[in-house]
C-alpha cells in the first residue's frame, strides 16, 4: 500500500515538472504521445477510485501479477481505447489543463489508496482482488509509465525493485542478474529492443520477448 502511494506520488511529481513541449514528443509507449500517456494516467486514476469502491463478495479470483494480461503483441493503435485516449489528449490543447486533472483526480486516488483496508475483495474487470493486491499491481504500472516519459527523475528504486520481481514472475523466470531494474522493465516489456549482448545474456529468454501487459 506504502509502495502504491510512493511511486503514485513520484510519477505524478514527474509529470508536473515537464516542461509543456515535452507534451508534444514521443513516449516510451509505442504509438503515444507524452500529452496521451499522461491522459491515459487520468483514466488510470479514476479506474482507481472506481475500483475502491467497488466492492466483491466472491472469493478473490486474481492476485497483483495474475491481474496482469499478457501478449507478445506490440499495441498497433487499433485498440479502440486507445484511439480515444489520443482524441481526447488532443482536446486539452493546452499541457497546464491536463497536468490539473491529473493533479486533481490523481490526489483523490492516492488518498483513497491510504484509507482502503488492504483486506477489502474489490471488483475491476469481471476479477476480484484484495485491494492490497490490486494496489500493488499498480505498482507496476506507475514504474513502466514513469520510464515512459522523457527527461525526467527515475521512478523510486524499491518501485523498480518491485516492478521487477512482478515481470520476472509474469515471465516465470529471473533476468540475468547484471541488468539493471529499468533495463529488465523495458527490455521485457518491448519498450525498447535488447542489444546483441543482452539478447545472449538472455539465452533462450529472449524469444519470449515481448510481455507485453495489459
Amino acid at each position: 500500500m506504502d509502495l502504491f502511494s510512493r511511486t503514485w506520488a513520484a510519477l505524478r511529481a514527474a509529470v508536473a515538472s515537464l516542461p509543456d513541449a515535452e507534451f508534444a514528443k514521443p513516449s516510451g509507449c509505442r504509438g503515444w504521445l507524452v500529452r496521451d500517456l499522461v491522459c491515459h494516467l487520468v483514466i488510470d486514476a479514476q479506474d482507481v477510485l472506481i475500483t475502491l469502491v467497488t466492492p466483491a463478495s466472491s472469493p478473490v479470483t486474481h492476485d497483483a501479477v495474475t491481474y496482469w494480461a499478457v501478449s507478445s503483441s506490440l499495441p498497433s493503435g487499433d485498440d479502440p481505447l486507445d484511439a480515444l485516449i489520443v482524441r481526447l489528449a488532443a482536446a486539452y490543447e493546452d499541457p497546464a489543463l491536463l497536468k490539473f486533472h491529473l493533479d486533481d483526480v490523481g490526489a483523490a486516488a492516492g488518498r483513497a489508496a491510504d484509507l482502503a483496508d488492504p483486506g477489502m475483495r474489490v471488483s475491476t474487470q469481471d476479477m476480484v482482488l484484495t485491494a492490497g493486491d490490486y494496489l500493488s499491481a499498480y505498482v507496476l504500472e506507475w514504474t513502466l509509465h514513469h520510464l515512459d516519459l522523457p527527461a525526467v527523475p527515475p521512478p523510486p528504486p524499491e518501485g523498480l525493485a518491485r516492478a521487477r520481481e512482478m515481470v520476472e514472475k509474469i515471465a516465470g523466470t529471473a533476468f540475468p542478474a547484471a541488468f539493471s531494474d529499468p533495463d529488465v522493465l523495458l527490455v521485457a516489456t518491448g519498450r525498447r529492443a535488447p542489444s546483441e549482448a543482452e539478447r545472449e545474456a538472455l539465452g533462450e529468454l529472449a524469444a519470449r520477448l515481448p510481455f507485453v501487459l495489459g
